[in-house]
């Protein structure tokens, strides 16, 4: 016998003041009703109530165990009324890895927002361009750019990532203004080498149809994004970076953009989990709040004063 269930009847039983009616609110054949109630009764070794063919009242010991029934029902309805407000209120340890450069000037400076909207998460954050396998390192979800080969992983597109070709107005003084792709090759270049890989990534622009990939040899090349970008704000030579992360650079004139009417391949950035975890709501949370935050940031790039170079300086 359901205990809880029989309780439950017995309840409605002495509310409704009758088998009938209970049934019918209860959407269950009258039958069993009269037999919950009766097992009940059995199992307390108590008449709980007094039937005739016209009416059915509570006996004293019915009437005690009614007040005591309803105590618990509403007790347990409102643990389990609680416990469904905890599971749908985010909370609990979350595990992200994001790269070097978008943790530093876009992640970590918008956190306090996250923690106003969700004080009940502990958030543990890796910063660094280091492939990181999600499955064996316990990591709940990732932020990377570029297409996803790993098939393991459920990938959410957050956008895409512009990139821009810039350097220091000191540097471009010095060494002068590249008009086209092909005259890189006769300036010093920063470049980028996957962490996972080793591979060094081309230098790619597309304009009007015409589309250019160069194999440079750089002056120094970094493997983390937020480094590759500071050797280009200090000087040492012409970068491409990610527009999220040199739009401020961009628009207070440390770095000036170059070979404007050339497009740097864009790269897909996405937010991706395990596909063998659910899509808990600590995780849900953190993704539908990072794809607001990187929507906001794109309207800011829009407006993004880039101060170009007109080909002399």
């Amino acid at each position: 016998m359901d205990r809880l269930q029989a309780m439950q009847v017995f309840v409605r039983v002495v509310e409704a003041g009758g088998f009938t009616r209970a049934a019918d609110v209860m959407s269950m054949p009258k039958a069993t009703v009269t037999t919950l109630v009766q097992n009940l009764e059995a199992h307390l070794g108590a008449k709980l109530l007094n039937r005739t063919t016209r009416s059915v009242r509570v006996t004293p010991d019915g009437a005690a165990y009614y007040e005591r029934c309803v105590r618990i029902l509403t007790d347990v309805e409102e643990t389990e009324r609680a416990l469904a407000r905890a599971k749908s209120i985010p909370r609990g340890r979350l595990r992200v890895d994001v790269s070097g450069g978008f943790g530093r000037r876009f992640l970590v400076p918008a956190l306090s927002e996250f923690f106003e909207r969700y004080p009940d998460i502990q958030l543990e954050v890796g910063c660094n361009d280091r492939a990181v396998d999600l499955i064996e390192e316990g990591v709940d979800c990732v932020v990377r750019a570029g297409e996803q080969p790993d098939s393991r992983l459920i990938a959410r597109k957050l956008g895409m990532i512009e990139f821009v070709t810039c350097a220091t107005p000191g540097y471009l003084e010095h060494h002068g203004v590249p008009l086209h792709p092909n005259e890189l090759a006769q300036h010093r270049l920063i470049n980028y080498f996957s962490a996972k890989t080793g591979r060094m990534f081309k230098w790619e622009f597309s304009r009007n149809g015409e589309r250019v990939v160069l194999d440079l040899r750089g002056y120094v090349a970094f493997n983390d994004a937020e480094a590759m970008f500071q050797a280009g704000v200090a000087g040492l030579g012409i970068i491409q970076a990610g527009e999220i992360m040199a739009c401020d650079a961009l628009r207070q004139g440390v770095l000036v953009q170059i070979l404007a009417d050339w497009r740097a391949d864009p790269l897909p950035l996405y937010l991706m989990y395990p596909q063998n975890r659910h899509l808990s709501t600590k995780v849900r949370a953190f993704a539908e709040w990072v794809a607001e935050l990187y929507e906001r940031r794109q309207r800011i790039l829009a407006k993004c004063d880039r101060k170009e170079t007109a080909g002399q300086m």
